[in-house]
């Protein structure tokens, strides 16, 4: 399915990924409005579309926007509450750069009645399909995972302190998946010692994650943050290392295999 806003892929297996960040465009009558650095979208989960591009030869379905997320942030929830309480966030249609700064020219911040019209236009529509795949899935095959894929600079002083781990996986603290898939793929991470990670750290998932895992449903969802330095330069023009992505993407095959073999108990 594709429409003007994203694609989606049905695959084979219960699992559908999501990669809700890594859209670039930005609507012509917006781009006036930011300032010129916004242009180049470095808040961008970069590469991942192509990283993973692996996941549907091994039966995954896929969702991906086109639009990026300084239009409207597909992993916060419609009402616009803060994803972590008591640090700094970004909003539902962002306002500032991950480190800070302000995306908008003066004066040219979004209003409530703009904001609700891009929740209409972009946002609705991406969550409308990703729920109607999760229920299918579930019809199909007697449960859905929902793995949802992101990456990030490894150090943003504005949004937390020192460095990422690498590989930060999210589960809600455990509350958005069954305790064994999450217990399988945090042994696929320890098992490793190419990269640092944690499980339901600073990064324990985003509203993807906590608004459709519900295992009580047969529904589970996975959010992976990993950052940039595990695949990719930090810096402009955030080019891809391919010897650092090779040494990444036996991880993440391991953590997709486990995410198709697992059954609920």
């Amino acid at each position: 399915m594709t429409n003007a806003t994203f694609t989606l892929t049905p695959g084979s297996s219960p699992l559908l990924v999501s990669f809700p960040h890594v859209g670039t465009e930005i609507p012509p009558s917006l781009q006036d409005r930011l300032v010129p650095r916004a242009l180049a979208t470095e808040d961008t989960d970069w590469h991942l579309e192509a990283l993973y591009a692996f996941v549907r030869a091994m039966g995954a379905g896929t969702i991906v926007p086109r639009h990026a997320r300084y239009v409207v942030d597909l992993n916060r929830p419609p009402e616009n509450e803060p994803m972590y309480p008591g640090v700094n966030n970004t909003e539902l249609c962002p306002t500032r750069f991950f480190s800070g700064e302000p995306l908008y020219r003066e004066g040219q911040t979004p209003t409530e009645a703009e904001i609700a019209e891009r929740v209409d236009t972009y946002w609705r529509p991406y969550h409308d399909a990703l729920h109607a795949e999760l229920q299918r899935l579930r019809s199909v095959h007697g449960h859905a995972v929902l793995f949802d894929a992101h990456s990030i600079c490894s150090v943003l002083p504005w949004l937390f302190d020192g460095q990422l781990p690498d590989l930060n996986l999210g589960t809600v603290n455990g509350s958005s998946a069954s305790p064994t898939l999450r217990e399988q793929l945090s042994k696929v991470l320890q098992s490793q010692s190419d990269f640092t990670q944690v499980v339901d750290g600073r990064f324990k998932g985003g509203y993807i994650t906590r608004h459709y895992g519900r295992p009580a449903e047969n529904i589970h969802a996975i959010q992976l943050e990993m950052c940039w330095r595990c695949y990719m330069a930090e810096q402009p023009p955030y080019a891809i290392d391919p010897a650092r992505a090779a040494t990444l993407l036996p991880v993440l095959r391991a953590l997709v295999q486990t995410m198709l073999d697992w059954r609920p108990a």
